[in-house]
């Protein structure tokens, strides 16, 4: 066992997939350059010197590069893609929804898109074009998974579960989470470390997991939200309310299985997401748990979430416009009467 961040689980993730199977390759902007930071957020850091031929730097051409990865795909190979922002997907967004989660529906299962695509999200002080939380988009597209881990272990185990899957599969990271070092530090950066064992795992791509036990509230999110959800957890167990934390981790398909054990205990939920409330995630889970476990419920289900304005710029607008451990207090005092 040894303690990694993401950054650093998913890049040996990486290098152990292309170890292991010759099909798997890295696409995307400054992910092999010699010298460089090994992408936007250090993941690929040092991967071309193992694997010169196979740590493929592009253009600034998110739609043409995407295009030749669902390409690569469709003819056996295992691309793992690489934008710089999940902001960045919109440029994208046809050759991911018209292509790659379509194509095995359109020829009748003949064809697969075995392709990974990796996307860092939140606001971290670099304006609204580069801050977005883009769960919301990609959740509803038929023939995508989405997963969105919060810890070391869980992103090395999901990447690693995605590579091997036989439909394309988007991760979202966020850039709080992963723990990079030198002039990619994060300024407010989260400690998502975990003990990562030395042999082969995967993570399913379907299950959420209680990251703590509690019977008054459920408490659903994903990302930074599921580490800040913890804190609130923990302060709230001091006011006398025991919340139950659940990290969604798989957005597509979402976990109703986990929720519902859950929700049927508790009979109250808040849901935690970064990102605009109108539209979100949050939304779909509360529609699922309505519909599921609706008789279950004590009262209405809560959600915290960002305003529905973009991303600001300013630090101090910024951290207004994110949820926060505070607030996601007083949204569960609100659903338990207190």
């Amino acid at each position: 066992m040894k303690r990694e961040s993401i950054a650093e689980a998913l890049r040996e993730g990486i290098a152990e997939e292309m170890r292991r199977d010759k099909r798997v390759f890295c696409m995307g902007e400054d992910i092999g350059v010699p010298g460089g930071w090994g992408g936007a957020f250090t993941v690929t850091l040092g991967l071309e010197k193992e694997f010169p031929d196979r740590i493929l730097d592009t253009p600034i051409a998110e739609n043409g590069f995407f295009g030749a990865a669902v390409g690569a795909a469709m003819m056996g190979m295992r691309p793992i893609v690489d934008v710089q922002y999940g902001d960045f997907l919109a440029c994208a967004f046809d050759q991911i929804y018209s292509n790659a989660s379509m194509m095995r529906y359109m020829s009748g299962g003949a064809v697969k898109v075995p392709m990974v695509i990796r996307a860092p999200v939140g606001a971290t002080g670099r304006g609204a074009q580069h801050a977005r939380n883009m769960e919301r988009f990609f959740i509803g597209m038929p023939g995508l998974k989405v997963v969105a881990p919060s810890t070391a272990y869980d992103a090395k185990g999901l990447l690693k579960a995605a590579v091997r899957d036989d439909n394309p599969v988007m991760i979202f990271e966020h850039k709080l989470l992963y723990g990079s070092k030198g002039a990619r530090a994060e300024s407010g950066a989260v400690d998502a470390t975990s003990e990562i064992p030395g042999e082969d795992y995967v993570v399913p791509l379907d299950r959420a997991i209680v990251r703590r036990a509690g019977d008054q509230v459920t408490l659903i999110a994903w990302l930074l939200m599921a580490h800040y959800a913890l804190r609130a957890a923990e302060n709230l167990a001091g006011e006398g309310i025991d919340a139950e934390v659940i990290d969604a981790r798989s957005l597509s398909p979402i976990d109703y299985e986990t929720i519902g054990k859950s929700v049927k205990k508790t009979g109250r939920v808040v849901i935690v997401e970064e990102g605009p409330r109108t539209g979100g995630v949050a939304a779909e889970i509360v529609a699922g748990i309505m519909e599921r476990f609706g008789k279950h419920l004590r009262g209405p289900i809560g959600r915290v979430a960002s305003a529905d304005v973009p991303a600001p710029f300013s630090p101090p607008l910024e951290n207004a416009y994110r949820p926060d451990p505070a607030r996601i207090m007083a949204g569960v005092r609100q659903i338990c009467g207190r």
